[in-house]
């Protein structure tokens, strides 16, 4: 499929990212019993997504479990997600890691159809500013698909870096920042603001990105991941219906008695973020199967926690 085929071509900055609106929505990337990739699973999953009112999908990515898949599986995992979304919200792809896959799976995603990027931190090296704005460029030189960049782990930009990607980068239309540093943050805004008058976006990266929601809308930032999503879209939508409409008693019922202790799980160990987003799913009738090494699966104590978590959210929405 040639990228965007049946769609109406327009420029990176009036059209995916125009489109995205609401709850993003990141899928889980199901492996079966034989280890293997479940596409009929995902299917179900990323259409499930949309259909409950998703504003778009972000397909392998890091809940998607991004660093533990082949160039093969990415791509299959684009492909599927992209035909179950049948043009209904806007797909975005993870590509990062080393500059040559980095490279190699963003044609990929455009050959499936996908109607941008998210690009993720270079491999575990760290490069000084020109460094990461030339990697950056080298990978949105390969497509024509919008960019958005992912500001986390290795990845840290100072605001004129992400001033001149804006400015001279036409694919690069959108930051997520994954660091919550609000200093920082608010200095990259006021100077990308400066230095180009096309439009931009920002987006709320933090790992349960509800928990901070109202921090950084206080900054102009409204677009945020939402990993719960994946699994309770009920709460999702009720937290963002009661954040956009001022509903601030529903907001900070679901803030303390659902995500605070979510996120207190999901610090007892390291890639909590994505195997309870998994477990999660399962719960709700989806068997996703487990997380691939490095990361674990929760054990029976968590598993519980995470099952009273989720009957309290739901109870808090009316479900």
């Amino acid at each position: 499929m040639p990228p965007c085929a049946g769609r109406a071509s327009a420029s990176p900055q009036e059209g995916p990212l125009m489109r995205l609106d609401g709850v993003l929505f990141f899928p889980v990337t199901p492996f079966g019993q034989d280890g293997g990739l479940a596409e009929p699973v995902l299917a179900r999953h990323v259409a499930a997504g949309v259909a409950a009112g998703a504003g778009g999908v972000f397909a392998a990515c890091g809940t998607g479990e991004f660093n533990a898949l082949d160039p093969a599986e990415y791509t299959r995992v684009v492909s599927t997600a992209v035909t179950a979304t049948a043009g209904r919200v806007p797909v975005f792809a993870g590509a990062g890691g080393p500059l040559p896959t980095a490279r190699a799976l963003a044609r990929a995603a455009a050959s499936q159809g996908a109607d941008g990027l998210l690009l993720m931190p270079p491999y575990l090296v760290t490069g000084p500013t020109s460094g990461l704005i030339q990697y950056v460029r080298d990978v949105a030189s390969v497509t024509d698909l919008p960019v958005i960049v992912y500001q986390r782990g290795t990845a840290r930009f100072t605001p004129s870096a992400v001033a001149t990607l804006a400015a001279d980068v036409p694919q690069v239309i959108g930051f997520k920042d994954g660091l919550g540093d609000f200093d920082l943050l608010q200095r990259i805004i006021l100077t990308v603001r400066q230095a180009t008058s096309e439009p931009f976006t920002f987006f709320n990266g933090l790992p349960t990105a509800e928990l901070t929601v109202p921090a950084y809308r206080g900054l102009g930032v409204t677009l945020y991941s939402s990993a719960v999503f994946a699994f309770a879209p009920e709460i999702a939508l009720a937290f963002h219906k009661a954040v956009t409409g001022g509903d601030e008693v529903l907001v900070q019922r679901l803030l303390t008695d659902f995500y605070l202790p979510l996120v207190q799980l999901r610090d007892l160990a390291p890639g909590y973020a994505v195997s309870l987003v998994k477990a999660g799913v399962r719960m709700r009738g989806l068997e996703v199967g487990g997380v691939r090494a490095p990361l674990v699966d929760p054990d029976r104590e968590h598993l519980e926690k995470l099952e009273r978590i989720l009957t309290t959210g739901l109870s808090l929405t009316g479900f």
